[in-house]
C-alpha cells in the first residue's frame, strides 16, 4: 500500500465554513484549564502570518490520511469515534534525564496553548490553511531535559487494533507502529508544534486527538498523530514511509518545488476546497512558504539527494 498518486485523489466540493468556539470553551474541552491561558503570542515568537482564506472546518476534519482507520480520505472521520483517547499515556526514553511513563496531562501542565494559522502541504500535492492550537515542542521536549548525546527525536504513534482497523487490515504495507522522527533542531524550532486542537475546538479522533505533530514546513506525513512515545536518540530514526518506499520517501521530507516526487510533480498543489471545474492550483512555495524562519537548517545540504 502506497500513497495515492494525485490524479486518483477525488476534489471536495464546497461547503460553509463553520466558526471557532470561543477560546474558554477551547481550554476547557481540551481538558487543560489549569495548564496554561490560551494567547497567540505566548511563546514570545513572531509566527508568520498566512493571508489566505482558512480551509473549512468540515475538509480540515473529514478529509485525512491516517491509516490506522483505513486508506481512504474519509476513513479516519468515518471509524475514529471508536478511539479512546483518555487516559492517556506518554512513555519518554533514550538520550535524556527525565524518562518513564508520563500522564499526557502531567506533561503538557503548566504550558500555553497558542493558535497557530499555518499552511499545510500533502506529499500528494494537496493543500490546506489550518488553524491549529498548539504547545511549542521545544517547550514539550525541554521538560524532559535531552542531553548533548540528544541528535533526533522519534515519535510513535499508538498501537492499538482493537480500535483501529487499519491496523489489522491483511494487505497492509505499514509495519505497525507509525514512526516519525526529527533532528533535534527541527523538533526544538520555535515553528513546529504538538497540536491539541483545531478550529478552537479539541482535536477530533481523525485528526490525531489527543495531540498530533506539526512541522509546517514539512510534508504532512511527517505530522504524526496519537502520539504515545517520544525517544531522544544519537542516531537518526527511520520513519515509516521511508522504510517502505525510500525512493520516494525521505527522512526529511522539507517541501520542495524543485524535487518532484518519483511519481508526480511537486512544482504546484491543489488547495483544498476545490472541484473538478476549478482546481484551485496554485506554485508550491519553497519550505511551504516558511524558507525565511527554516532553510538555514539546512545550510551546505544537498536537498534534492537529502530529501
Amino acid at each position: 500500500m502506497l500513497i495515492k498518486k494525485p490524479e486518483d485523489i477525488p476534489s471536495y466540493e464546497i461547503t460553509p465554513e463553520s466558526q471557532f468556539i470561543n477560546r474558554r470553551q477551547f481550554v476547557k474541552s481540551v481538558g487543560i484549564v489549569s495548564a496554561g491561558m490560551f494567547s497567540p503570542l505566548a511563546s514570545g515568537y513572531t509566527v508568520p502570518e498566512v493571508n489566505e482564506p482558512l480551509t473549512p472546518e468540515n475538509i480540515v476534519t473529514g478529509y485525512n490520511n491516517f491509516y490506522e482507520f483505513g486508506t481512504e480520505k474519509m476513513d479516519p472521520s468515518e471509524h475514529a469515534h471508536r478511539l479512546t483517547t483518555a487516559p492517556w499515556q506518554v512513555k519518554v526514553s533514550g538520550e535524556a534525564e527525565m524518562t518513564g511513563e508520563f500522564d499526557l496531562e502531567d506533561v503538557i501542565k503548566g504550558l500555553t496553548v497558542e493558535e497557530r494559522i499555518y499552511r499545510f502541504r500533502c506529499v500528494e500535492a494537496w493543500s490546506m490553511v489550518v488553524p491549529w492550537m498548539g504547545i511549542p515542542l521545544k517547550d514539550i521536549l525541554a521538560r524532559f531535559k535531552p542531553n548533548s548525546n540528544a541528535r533526533y527525536v522519534e515519535f510513535t504513534t499508538l498501537y492499538r487494533p482493537s480500535e483501529m482497523p487499519g491496523q489489522k487490515a491483511l494487505f497492509s504495507s505499514i509495519d505497525w507502529p507509525y514512526v516519525e522522527g526529527l533532528r533535534i533542531d527541527e523538533a526544538m524550532h520555535p515553528l513546529t508544534i504538538i497540536a491539541v486542537g483545531v478550529y478552537g475546538r479539541k482535536l477530533p479522533n481523525q485528526n490525531g486527538s489527543p495531540w498530533r505533530l506539526i512541522v509546517p514546513w514539512k510534508y504532512g506525513f511527517k505530522g504524526i498523530k496519537s502520539i504515545v512515545s517520544i525517544r531522544f536518540t544519537r542516531r537518526q530514526p527511520v520513519n515509516t514511509w521511508k522504510l517502505i518506499a525510500p525512493s520516494e520517501y525521505g527522512f526529511y521530507a522539507n517541501v520542495n518545488p524543485a524535487v518532484d516526487h518519483p511519481r508526480w510533480s511537486q512544482a504546484s498543489e491543489r488547495r483544498l476546497p476545490s472541484t473538478l471545474f476549478s482546481p484551485n492550483r496554485r506554485p508550491t512555495l519553497p519550505f511551504n512558504g516558511y524558507a525565511e524562519q527554516v532553510a538555514s537548517l539546512y545550510d551546505g545540504m544537498d536537498l534534492a539527494r537529502q530529501y
